[in-house]
């Protein structure tokens, strides 16, 4: 089976062609935890197959690195932007994506005949607490208390097709974010789990964050995640309608167009290798 690895802003996943190669939906889970061990396999954040599509240009179908199915990547669906138009299956650069039963729209911009940078209208940042979903005695979670292993935070919660919890703290790098990462996954509130964003401000137009992945741990990077920073961020008043989230792996534009309600997110995408899996799964 043929296999393209791509990353945006270190976030890395391996993408593979569902228009060509057919793989039976029970099999995929496993298969996504073989090959994204960075041991065993191929080695990634999780897998995406970019499938055809009846209401859109294309599917992402998009798994984590455990093999759970995610609703929605930032960085990813850039990657699927470049690998489409790279590739000559698609010659345009305003294409549409759907995932988990939602569209996209992705603008692609070329550096001598690939795709370098992608701007793509995420959509409205969801705020009701029940359809992030939330527990909350509140309709939103806007700079609301939560308990964890003893301390309390602030959280401002969004979903932008999937769910984040956005913690602003003084000095990310003092994080043990091993420790703290899987206990705000796994909390009680979060019916579905949570992706959580921890952030620094550096300034109105400038902040600094780390996330911890639902299914995956801590990333390089998080695309839905920089929006949730960016929305919870104008949400409390601390930052512009436009700033730069800055992630381990590089930075991303985030725009909140509060009069349509929409958020863009502008970013590179880069392949870094292709390869052929024999199909064979450790044991």
């Amino acid at each position: 089976m043929k296999f393209t690895k791509m990353h945006g802003c270190g976030n890395d996943y391996i993408y593979i062609n569902g228009l060509e190669e057919h793989v039976p939906q029970e099999e995929k889970p496993q298969m996504v935890k073989y090959l994204s061990d960075r041991h065993f396999g191929i080695g990634g954040d999780g897998v995406i197959f970019i499938n055809p599509s009846e209401e859109a240009d294309f599917e992402m179908e998009m798994y984590n690195a455990d093999g759970s199915r995610a609703e929605m990547c930032g960085n990813g669906i850039r990657c699927v932007g470049k690998y489409v138009y790279d590739k000559g299956m698609t010659s345009q650069k305003q294409i549409s994506i759907i995932s988990y039963g939602k569209i996209k729209y992705l603008q692609l911009e070329t550096e001598e005949g690939k795709i370098s940078t992608v701007r793509v209208n995420m959509g409205a940042p969801e705020l009701s607490a029940k359809n992030i979903p939330v527990i909350s005695e509140n309709e939103q979670v806007i700079n609301e208390e939560i308990s964890v292993s003893g301390q309390t935070f602030k959280m401002t919660c969004v979903s932008m097709g999937n769910p984040h919890a956005v913690i602003f703290v003084d000095d990310v790098s003092e994080l043990d974010l091993e420790k703290i990462g899987p206990l705000f996954e796994n909390h009680e509130r979060f019916p579905k789990r949570i992706n959580t964003e921890f952030v620094q401000i550096k300034d109105r137009s400038h902040v600094k964050m780390r996330v911890w992945e639902r299914g995956t741990g801590e990333t390089l990077a998080c695309g839905t995640g920089c929006c949730a920073v960016a929305t919870a961020c104008i949400l409390n008043g601390l930052t512009e309608e436009q700033a730069v989230v800055e992630v381990a792996g590089g930075e991303l534009k985030i725009e909140w167009d509060r009069e349509k309600n929409l958020i863009f997110m502008t970013g590179t995408a880069q392949t870094v290798f292709e390869g052929e899996w024999d199909g064979r799964y450790k044991v």
